[in-house]
């Protein structure tokens, strides 16, 4: 086992970093950045760089970095930002990912109103991918309640030209040649709040993560289901059945088998918390086609909480941990593939986003 396992959980008011070498006691780090909106946090392998988006309601939104794990903050030199001649300015940085293991010192990120930017030198500058945001569907954008943001970004591990982003209320992307062009991949997946419930675009995908090892499969928890394709997002098939509700925003993806994937139904989008009250993640092992709820240790009742769509992940030790942080600052722990969950934190603000790292 990895000599430290660490958590880091951004938060409506910091971050917050917790570590531990068992994964059953764990010590608080921090919090930094108080009192910003910590939509995402990250270490990038490559360097070892932790990277966070720090949104500010009065001072705008920056992406900062730490080396010593959150003891001294920099932010980066040249901001995400849109041209002057736009007219746009950035509300909000929603995610930051790092390029592959071999695309040394490449992140992106994706920012409200939906743009991906662009860094080639370890973050420290950001350039607009701005064949995205002219696409000729860009006039006809709409967005979500959470606002027009794009925050999944999802890099094929195999195909070095290919990768997908995700953008509420609009749908999924697809680019085969780096960025070049872009089409919109929607096919199959629902949009009961348009008059048309199948368009080209339009759909509100919450949440796109890719399959384990498998190149061009993708899973997406959608406004409207949850959905999986295996060539690219060309086709998507609903794999909702079985699910209390077709609503929810966080999506887990198992590192080591690649049909196992979590979410966590939510009653809908009128009433974001668990149906009937009962806080269950729910499990497949075959890719969707079944599900079992998983509830040991998770409150069965007057559970009317949220869990937000950057808030599910897993570790990648040998046996990964799967968690899941909630909107009244609670963070859960499962050791054994969600058969039984245990409190890692509590008390804490609101909890945006969670991710896992080793060190």
């Amino acid at each position: 086992m990895p000599d430290k396992t660490l958590l880091l959980i951004g938060t409506k008011k910091g971050l917050f970093v917790f570590e531990s070498k068992d994964r059953k006691s764990w010590n608080l780090l921090g919090p930094f950045q108080g009192g910003k909106e910590v939509n995402h946090a990250v270490i990038d392998p490559r360097s070892g760089r932790l990277f966070a988006t720090a949104n500010d309601a009065w001072f705008g939104s920056e992406i900062v970095w730490s080396s010593d794990l959150g003891k001294t903050w920099h932010p980066v030199r040249q901001q995400p930002s849109f041209s002057t001649e736009s007219g746009s300015k950035v509300e909000r940085i929603w995610h930051i990912e790092p390029a592959r293991e071999e695309e040394k010192e490449i992140l992106y990120a994706g920012v409200a109103p939906a743009a991906l930017f662009r860094s080639e030198d370890n973050g420290e500058t950001w350039e607009e991918i701005t064949t995205l945001s002219t696409h000729p569907t860009r006039p006809h954008w709409h967005p979500g309640a959470g606002g027009l943001c794009l925050h999944s970004i999802v890099l094929d591990p195999q195909q070095a030209n290919r990768m997908w982003v995700g953008i509420s209320a609009v749908g999924v992307f697809r680019t085969e040649d780096g960025g070049k062009t872009w089409n919109t991949a929607n096919k199959g997946t629902r949009a009961e709040f348009l008059p048309d419930k199948l368009p080209e675009y339009g759909q509100c995908v919450h949440k796109l993560l890719p399959a384990t090892g498998k190149s061009g499969a993708l899973f997406q928890q959608n406004h409207c289901g949850v959905y999986r394709t295996h060539d690219a997002g060309q086709t998507w098939t609903e794999i909702t059945k079985g699910l209390p509700s077709d609503f929810g925003f966080p999506l887990g993806v198992h590192p080591r088998t690649p049909d196992t994937i979590f979410v966590i139904p939510l009653k809908g989008a009128e009433f974001r918390c668990p149906p009937e009250g009962k806080l269950r993640v729910y499990r497949s092992r075959d890719g969707g086609s079944n599900w079992t709820a998983m509830e040991k240790g998770l409150p069965q009742e007057n559970a009317f909480v949220g869990v937000y769509r950057e808030a599910m992940t897993f570790d990648n030790e040998p046996k990964p941990a799967l968690y899941f942080g909630t909107n009244t600052g609670k963070v859960f722990c499962s050791l054994d593939d969600g058969e039984s969950w245990s409190v890692l934190a509590d008390n804490l603000p609101p909890v945006y986003s969670v991710s896992a790292a080793t060190v």
